[in-house]
């Protein structure tokens, strides 16, 4: 592709992908899940309400919680903090799996004023692909710690880069748009002081499973 086919192309797609029409080329739905990932959870100071050493037993616990413990997703001891997905800082990440249909689709030979643009179907295939890079968003995964109140205590929590625009023109920003629900075991105690009663309870945690550019 020629240097002026590209900037006649780009100057193209800047007028079909105005971001003020809140309307992305993958016409991809606003995040239903902007609440996610969940915000940390103040708990009461007193050491008092932490489970003591003979409620912590492994065995028992994860006989508790059963087929939902799931490794992928959750730990008992700490887990070696790495990166276990992330973007380079231009957001230049390689996108898995075939193009979408919406991108296969796209019309690309004829501009908003009316040109033509020629372009060979391997320049046309490695620009959509350079496209779909561009605009994919990972789910970025790291090991949070829940503390102790929780078991097992930590969780593999996924989050969306957001750092820098997903779209062309900018304007948009990767968002969780779908999630699944882990289950963990919550120590709670009911009453005060020495009159309190505790007990260890299933509670359901959400973790971000896809992110998608969205307005």
């Amino acid at each position: 592709m020629r240097a002026s086919q590209a900037l006649l192309l780009c100057s193209s797609l800047a007028v079909l992908l105005q971001p003020s029409s809140c309307q992305p080329y993958l016409r991809l739905r606003p995040s239903p899940s902007d609440n996610l990932p969940i915000k940390d959870i103040i708990e009461h100071p007193d050491p008092e309400y932490d489970p003591k050493e003979q409620d912590l037993d492994d065995r028992t616990l994860r006989k508790k919680l059963g087929s939902n413990f799931d490794p992928a997703f959750m730990s008992v001891a700490a887990p070696v903090q790495v990166n276990l997905s992330s973007p380079d800082p231009l957001h230049r990440v390689k996108a898995p799996g075939p193009l979408p249909n919406e991108l296969k689709k796209l019309e690309l030979g004829e501009t908003p004023y009316g040109a033509r643009l020629k372009m060979g179907k391997k320049a046309r295939r490695k620009f959509l692909q350079w496209l779909w890079a561009y605009t994919y968003c990972p789910v970025l995964y790291t090991w949070k710690d829940l503390g102790i109140r929780f078991w097992p205590r930590y969780i593999k929590e996924g989050n969306c880069f957001s750092e820098k625009s997903c779209s062309f023109p900018e304007g948009m920003y990767c968002k969780p748009v779908k999630s699944v629900t882990k289950t963990f075991l919550r120590w709670y105690c009911q009453g005060w002081s020495r009159q309190k009663y505790c007990t260890w309870i299933p509670v359901q945690y959400p973790v971000i499973s896809e992110c998608k550019c969205s307005c």
